[in-house]
């Protein structure tokens, strides 16, 4: 795209097409660069507006591109609110908030020109201009209350402060620590040192302390005159230009960067010509402002690093948007996205708080240095002494030396403790029963900028029966108060990141492998394995010793097995009798044995080398049998390297033990498992705790290990002990990111609760074996200042309300709005093994929570309480193995919930699927919350569940009106995953009950309910509808669903959906009349059936069966479950730009891409619509409309029968604008309509809407309609509400038809027919049966819904004939037939619709009939009342263009958790000499979409470019002579291929060519040891050749017996460990349009270099 005309471009932006479209406050995956935004700005800072009146799209550009991307969504929200394009938009209805901008905490001089843009184009008035610049000059040259004093130095001297140049605190903390060489700002991908600060002219020399100055003398050289008197002048200089000074403080760090980059930048010194700083520099100031690389720098153990990104979301400026690279987050855990999470939008407040005068002392002592470095501080050696309540008081300021113990500790009055950190010296540990800190109390562990290095526990003992409680805080508790302080900051590592590279069970990718026998071996044993890939691939057993002839047989198998195989052999009982001298012989030359041909008698012997042998010897071991039944072990063990460089073990053994034989053969890792991570990760140390996320069904495959020391491990390994039971993914499958969650658990600061070894006492010890006392801690409202970051918690909760590890209890504002200068948060905490919950945010707004783990708890994890709580940011955390427990009926599992029952009325028995069985691992009780790239990796129910409390509960009863909640919009939803969930991955819908249990509702006090999501602007229901957008949502392996959303209006997009049961599920805001036509939408997605992750069995996984491609897989739900990508329920739902990949059905079960919720009563609405939708070859059944039996049941409920969506372009059946509905629904079909069999459903042309029926008196009547053209094919409708004050039914029926109801008794008194989806002018003809007695009161009017008003009263006539009723004049006329019985109406809309409403803008037009019937009155009628006439053919359905659909499908090819990386797929498929012979022709490179044929012998290479993702040359070799073969292949990957480039190779019928001739060039692109090709085998490579090893490269050499070679990966371009050149293209320049198949034939194009 062209940002620098995108302004005054005429090219219409790409959603405002359509109403309804998502707000442009939620940001899309793709990322504008830093450049890219600076030249969009400076090409339209100074435009001056051409017109009053700008359209509607430059409008949307403006917020989107430049506004929202430079300022973030808060900030762009307050320069103006705006949108949604509608029409043209006056500018004078645009709401601008200059003073509030001008206060928000932005780089002024970055406000200032976004002010004048707004100025320049009209929108900011010169009043508002005025006022704001007023404002905006008095926030930037505010004087400073005190003069500052000179900071000093460790070596005495001076370092000055430079005026003007806006340098914060931080940045000369860090300058005062002694800057040098190895002291660096860790920023961008660079580290900028003091030599390069001195050289950008930021510092002198002499501001640096003498032994760095001596340090860099030699570096430096002396500095140029004019860089001097830049030195010189930057103390004295006085700026009054307020842009002046601005521009010219970070002239010194654009300098510095430019250094670093070896790049020059020149000073602007005309105020006409200056523009932002460069990228660099924008970055650097929120840097610097986060105090990034400031003291901590000199006290954190972790190594520095570089940021990724610098905002966690971004706009979507186009459909395909230009690939922005990532780097790698820092080495801290933290990136520059984290540091700057602050900037995460929150509503504005209406006004501030003043700061607390307590918060902001804390605050002072929070910026200082180390907290135990102050002078004040007195030594503090208490020892222990269980019985003393130790209390520091007034005055008291002490530095906790070492470990102590007490009955208490009471921090009050003003009174300091602070742990010494003495990184060489024994850890502290403090016990207590608890510890309270308030009324100006304060606990200080380090400080966030120098953390804690040392080992630090506070640990909190006592059984529930000891002790009194503290009132408000209970037992076991660390209590903040009012006026307390809780400062503790631990060594920041990264939290956690995903695994780059598949973990295999036992670490090989085909599994450990073990076997022992004792009786029943009797012979040699034998096995046979695969030297590259540790695969078992023959063994064999032979009775040698009783019969003669299994020497014949031993030496067959030996035959053919290839060679370079390793063998391993073991003598079970014995295998010497009939072991003939010539076995014994071949023996000793094919395996290098030197004891076999003199083996004895009952004799132990092991063996393990290589068939044909090797350059090393075999291992090889023997023991003598000398009757006594006991020899030991014969053990021969020997290591070897698979192709991907895993060192494994084989091991066989023989030998006597007591009498009885034993032998057996062991294959596993060699020292440690080495596992690939996606981040740097050298802050995680040997000794630290991991845990590792399942990527199956079932959460219980997680797993934990402790890090093992690696000296061989680059930055992103880790080496742990012990061996995985179960796969866990570490790649992006199928398009969708896999890969899991690893986190650190182990933090050095350790909150911890002291247990007993088993339940006891009241503990809930019939659910729970183990102790669930545990400690917790508890903030109170108006603390003076709480931060954690860096902190353990384990043994934390109990199993009662309010004690939990971490809980904010009824905090209120706890951000700047509460007055809090620092804001509260929750950072790289580790929470695991705990009791109750992960952390409780009750009634408390404006917390960050971050980087934080919670594993393996009991009881909703991340969880918000009462449904007030708002504004509250959960970033990048992650949760897993999130377990049932008692507290709320929502905590329960099935047994919890059916055996506690004291809180419900009289002997209510609970309903465990509705009332219970909700825990969740976040659980969201009001919407207008943020949630950035958390994962929630596993919960008993639900991963992230969106609840809608419709009053506020428990102790913030009264504080918003009935249903405020539930149309609150959504807050920021942003690249979230979400699997191993049981019941769904996402979960928007219900809510809890509200009211105590009661004879009316005899359901316990907060049991799961019914609520709908239906946001509006400021949770106004007479506001318009505010979209919540659900951006970059990635589900997979949830049993039940994905994702499911109840509401409306609710969009989906940038999504990926895998192996769930049920992708995606959209309901609608409810039925109408309740609901007013909300809308739902997936857009920009990808949804797979069966992927190519199989899991494994174990870890609670319930089912395991044949899938698709016939290889065994874990299921979900049930064998026969049958699976949907994408489930309509009711509607209107819209799907566009959807790829859908895997959905085959099988023998047990079926698969479709589209199905339909089954056994629905509910409504369909014929709104549903589809569009630009791919399905791939793979998709075996579109659309299925369900069949009765297993599951589906009889198949016969109302929503069953009108099953409907809309084919707006003919992408799904292939032909466009086409209704499919079921094959049975006769109102729908016409002679033109086609029908698909396996789909169960029919395809046709038409105008299709709904009739909605209400009937009273009676309510339980069987509907029964039909279209006359089809009167002896009724359909027969239950109504949605059976036993109802009324009875509803919603057949969908074409429009300008005539249709027949009838009832199963006599007709209803009442009847209100409304025409629902009816445009103005459509209109049906409706016979309705009644007995021939009857007489009628006819009226239209026009109800409106939300003010229950009724209008526009009109009364019907009796007509005299049919033919004058049903003649569409416009007079509204009935006409009731005695001889039929049927009372004849025509329907017609008469007002305009618009969007999804089903009703007009004027309110909802309907026809109410009374009828007065007479007992005893006959009411049966006949089947047609209308002229007997064939159904006419609507337009006939007309075949789909032929051609592929290039706008069709998801645009991007994966959707991951790092959307700036972009992918390309790759697929490799090699053939054996037996396939050929199979009439298998080609063997093939797919790139993308994109085939390339080989049909001839030999081996094939195709190279790409690994930063542009561009074919650079492809190379064929055919049948030559070996050594030949062998130099040109060598040739060409040595001198042809570039550095930093993909190697992809390929073979076709290889039996002639390279042999067995050690193929040591394969090494250079990857493989850890030299190719030894098999004789008519198939070999393929993903390779790389530069100075990284990627974690993807992957090698498969397979013997002519094996199946053949084939691989598919997603390889990532430009990544940093490739060295991309900086101005490189990132984009593909290759034409793979993923929707474009297109198939090459190599041979038809010269080979190219």
């Amino acid at each position: 795209m062209d940002y620098e005309r995108l302004l005054h471009s005429k090219k219409t932006f790409p959603e405002t097409v359509g109403l309804y479209k998502p707000s442009s406050l939620f940001r899309s995956r793709s990322l504008l660069s830093h450049q890219g935004r600076r030249s969009l700005l400076n090409q339209n800072l100074g435009q001056k507006p051409q017109e009053k009146q700008l359209s509607c799209d430059m409008l949307l550009k403006l917020s989107r591109y430049i506004l929202m991307d430079t300022f973030g969504p808060s900030l762009a929200w307050n320069l103006f609110r705006f949108y949604n394009c509608d029409r043209e938009v006056n500018l004078h209805k645009i709401h601008v908030s200059p003073l509030k901008v001008a206060q928000h905490k932005v780089k002024p001089f970055l406000l200032r020109r976004a002010l004048q843009l707004l100025r320049n184009m009209g929108v900011l008035s010169e009043a508002q201009q005025s006022k704001a610049f007023s404002l905006l000059k008095k926030q930037i040259l505010k004087p400073r209350k005190a003069p500052l004093k000179p900071k000093v130095d460790r070596s005495g001297r001076y370092i000055r402060r430079r005026r003007g140049f806006g340098i914060s605190d931080a940045f000369w903390c860090w300058l005062s620590e002694g800057m040098g060489p190895g002291s660096v700002l860790p920023w961008r991908g660079l580290d900028i040192t003091g030599y390069d600060l001195v050289c950008g002219g930021l510092v002198s020399r002499q501001e640096l302390a003498p032994g760095v100055q001596a340090e860099l003398e030699t570096r430096l050289g002396v500095l140029s005159p004019k860089r001097e008197a830049c030195d010189e002048a930057g103390g004295k200089q006085s700026l009054s230009a307020e842009e002046e000074m601005l521009d010219e403080g970070w002239y010194g760090v654009r300098r510095a960067v430019a250094a670093v980059q070896g790049k020059k930048i020149k000073r602007n010194t005309s105020k006409a010509k200056r523009a932002f700083a460069p990228a660099p520099c924008t970055a650097a100031a929120h840097v610097l402002r986060a105090a990034v690389g400031g003291c901590e720098g000199a006290r954190d153990a972790g190594s520095p690093g570089e940021p990724r990104l610098l905002l966690p979301f971004a706009p979507d400026p186009d459909p395909e948007p230009v690939p922005v690279p990532a780097p790698p987050r820092d080495a801290s855990g933290s990136s520059e996205r984290r540091q700057r999470i602050r900037s995460v939008p929150r509503p504005t407040a209406p006004f501030r708080a003043p700061p607390r005068p307590a918060a902001a002392a804390a605050a002072r002592l929070f910026a200082g240095p180390c907290p135990e470095a102050a002078p004040h501080l007195a030594p503090w050696r208490p020892g222990s002494d269980t019985r003393r309540a130790a209390v520091v008081g007034r005055g008291a300021a002490l530095r906790l030396e070492s470990s102590a113990a007490f009955h208490s500790l009471v921090i009050r009055d003003g009174g300091r403790l602070v742990f010494a950190d003495r990184p060489h010296g024994p850890p502290i540990t403090l016990r207590a029963r608890y510890i309270l800190i308030q009324d100006g109390g304060e606990l200080h562990i380090g400080s966030e900028r120098c953390p804690y290095g040392s080992r630090a526990t506070i640990s909190l003992y006592g059984r529930a029966t000891e002790g009194a409680a503290v009132e408000g805080f209970g037992q076991k508790f660390v209590g903040v108060g009012r006026g307390g302080v809780l400062e503790l900051h631990g060594r920041r590592p990264r939290a956690w990141t995903l695994l780059d590279k598949t973990l295999h069970p036992g670490g090989l990718r085909h599994g450990p492998y073990s076997s022992e026998k004792r009786w029943g071996s009797r012979g040699l044993n034998l096995r046979i394995l695969d030297a590259g890939t540790a695969r078992v691939l023959a063994a064999g057993r032979f009775d040698t010793h009783l019969r003669a002839g299994e020497c014949r047989r031993l030496l067959a198998f030996l035959a053919r097995q290839p060679p370079g195989g390793v063998v391993a052999a073991a003598v079970g009982d014995s295998a010497a009798r009939s072991l003939t001298l010539e076995t014994r012989l071949l023996l000793r030359d094919r395996l290098g044995s030197r004891y076999i041909a003199r083996l004895g008698y009952r004799q132990p012997w092991a063996l393990v080398g290589i068939l044909g042998g090797d350059q090393l010897s075999p291992a090889e071991d023997k023991r003598e049998y000398h009757g006594n039944g006991t020899t030991g072990l014969a053990v021969a063990q020997r290591d070897f390297l698979t192709y991907d460089g895993i060192r494994f073990t084989v091991t066989a053994f023989s030998g006597w033990i007591k009498g009885v034989p034993h032998n057996g053969f062991k294959v596993e890792v060699s020292k440690g498992i080495i596992l690939h991570l996606m981040d740097e990760v050298s802050s995680w140390l040997p000794g630290d705790r991991i845990v590792v996320a399942s990527t199956d069904y079932s959460m219980h495959q997680a797993e934990e290990f402790n890090l093992l020391p690696c000296p061989e491990c680059k930055s992103n390994q880790v080496k742990i002990d012990g061996s995985p039971l179960y796969l866990h993914t570490g790649e992006v499958i199928d398009g969708v990111d896999m890969r899991a969650e690893v986190g650190l658990l182990t933090r050095n600061i350790l909150i911890q609760g002291e247990m007993e070894d088993s339940c006891y006492g009241q503990n809930r010890c019939q659910f729970f074996s183990f102790d669930t006392f545990g400690g917790h801690i508890k903030i109170l409202r108006n603390f003076s200042s709480v931060h954690m970051s860096g902190v353990e918690l384990k043994n934390m909760g109990q199993q009662i309300l309010g004690s939990y590890p971490v809980h904010f209890h009824l905090a209120e504002d706890v951000d700047e709005r509460g007055g809090y200068e620092r804001p509260t948060y929750l950072d790289n905490l580790a929470i695991h093994h705990c009791f109750s919950r992960c952390v409780a945010i009750h009634g408390t707004h404006g917390l960050l929570v971050k980087d934080t783990i919670g594993y393996d708890t009991l009881g909703h994890c991340f969880f918000l309480e009462d449904g007030t709580e708002q504004r509250n940011t959960f970033y990048h955390n992650l949760g897993l193995l999130t377990r049932s427990g008692t507290i709320l009926p929502s905590d329960r599992n099935e047994a919890m919930c059916l055996a506690i029952r004291s809180h419900v009325y009289g002997n209510y028995v609970p309903v465990p699927s509705t009332d219970c069985m909700a825990v969740s691992t976040f659980w969201i009780a009001n919407p207008n919350n943020n949630l950035i790239e958390n994962a929630a990796a596993g919960a008993q129910d639900v991963g992230i569940w969106y609840i809608f409390h419709r009053v506020p509960t428990g102790q913030s009863e009264g504080q918003y009106p009935e249903g405020h909640a539930e149309h609150t919009p959504l807050g920021i939803f942003y690249n979230n995953r979400v699997h191993s969930n049981f019941k769904a991955g996402l979960f928007i819908g219900k809510g809890v009950k509200t009211t105590r249990a009661n004879a009316e509702d005899p359901r316990e006090y907060l049991t799961v309910d019914n609520a709908r999501f239906h946001p509006h602007q400021d949770a106004d229901p007479e506001k318009p509808r505010v979209p919540a957008v659900i951006d970059g949502l990635i589900a997979f392996k949830n049993n039940d669903h994905g994702a499911w959303a109840r509401g409306g209006d609710i969009i989906f997009r940038n999504s990926g959906f895998s192996d769930n049961g049920i992708g995606l599920t959209l309901a609608s805001d409810g039925t109408f009349p309740t609901d007013e036509g909300s809308s739902l939408e997936v857009t920009r997605s990808i949804f797979v059936g069966e992927s190519s992750n199989f899991g494994s069995q174990g870890g609670q996984n319930s089912y395991w069966g044949k899938g698709a491609n016939g290889e065994y897989r874990t299921l979900p739900r049930n064998k026969t479950f049958p699976i949907r990508g994408f489930q309509i329920y009711d509607g209107p739902v819209r799907m566009a730009k959807c790829t859908f990949k895997k959905f085959i059905p099988t023998v047990d079960r079926y698969s479709s891409a589209i199905g339909f919720f089954m056994k629905n009563s509910w409504q369909i609405s014929p709104q549903n619509n589809v569009s630009q939708i791919l399905m791939e070859k793979s998709v075996g059944l579109k659309v299925f409309f369900g069949r009765s039996g297993q599951w589906f049941g009889s198949n016969d409920n109302d929503g069953d029968k009108m099953s409907i969506f809309h084919d707006l372009d003919g992408s799904v059946t292939g032909y466009p604008d086409t209704f499919v509905g079921r094959a049975d629904n006769y109102l729908l079909r016409h002679p033109g309509c086609l029908t698909v069999p396996r789909w169960n459903g029919v395809m046709c042309t038409g105008k299709f809407a709904q009739l909605y029926i209400q009937a009273r008196r009676p309510e339980n009547l069987t509907l029964s309609i039909a279209r006359a053209a089809y009167h002896s094919h009724p359909l027969r409708l239950q109504g949605v509400n059976r036993g109802a004050p009324y009875q509803q039914y919603q057949p969908v029926v074409m429009l300008e038809q005539a249709y027949v109801i009838q009832w199963d008794g006599r007709a209803p008194e009442d009847i209100i027919l409304y025409s629902i989806n009816f445009n103005r002018g459509d209109w049906l003809c409706v016979a309705l049966c009644y007995p021939r007695e009857s007489v009628f009161q006819v009226v239209a009017d026009i109800y409106q819904r939300r003010t229950g008003t009724v209008h526009s009263v009109k009364h019907y006539l009796a007509a005299p004939s049919r033919a004058s009723a049903l003649s569409r004049t416009g007079e509204r006329l009935f006409y009731f037939d005695r001889a039929s019985g049927y009372l004849f109406i025509h329907l017609q809309a008469h007002e305009a619709r618009k969007g999804h409403s089903y009703c007009s803008q004027q309110g909802c037009e309907r026809i109410k009939i009374l009828a007065h019937m007479y007992p005893g009155d006959s009411w049966s009628c006949g089947p047609n009342p209308f002229p007997e006439r064939p159904a006419a053919a609507q337009r006939p359905v007309s075949r789909h263009p032929p051609g592929p659909c290039r706008a069709c499908g998801a645009p991007q090819l994966a959707i991951t958790s790092t959307p700036s990386v972009k992918y390309i797929r790759i697929q490799i498929q090699s053939l054996s000499r037996a396939d050929v012979q199979n009439h298998l022709t080609s063997a093939f490179i797919k790139i993308n979409d994109t085939v390339f044929l080989f049909s001839r012998r030999g081996i094939f290479f195709m190279v790409l470019d690994a930063c542009s993702g561009a074919v650079v040359s492809r190379r064929h070799f055919g049948t030559v002579a070996g050594e030949n073969a062998a130099s040109a292949i060598t040739d060409y990957v040595q001198t042809f291929i570039k550095e930093r480039s993909l190697v992809l190779v390929c073979s076709r019928d290889i039996a002639d060519m390279v042999g067995s001739s050690r193929m040591s060039v394969f090494t250079t692109l990857g493989s850890a040891k030299p190719i030894v090709f098999h004789k008519e085998g198939s070999f393929a490579m993903l390779g790389y050749k530069g100075q990284a090893k990627p974690s993807w490269i992957k090698v498969l050499n397979r013997a002519g017996y094996q199946k053949a070679a084939s691989l598919q990966h997603y390889v990532p371009l430009k990544l940093k460990e490739y060295q991309c050149p900086a101005n490189d293209d990132a984009s593909l320049k290759f034409a793979f349009s993923q929707n474009h198949s297109e198939h090459i034939s190599v041979e038809a194009v010269a080979p190219q270099d």
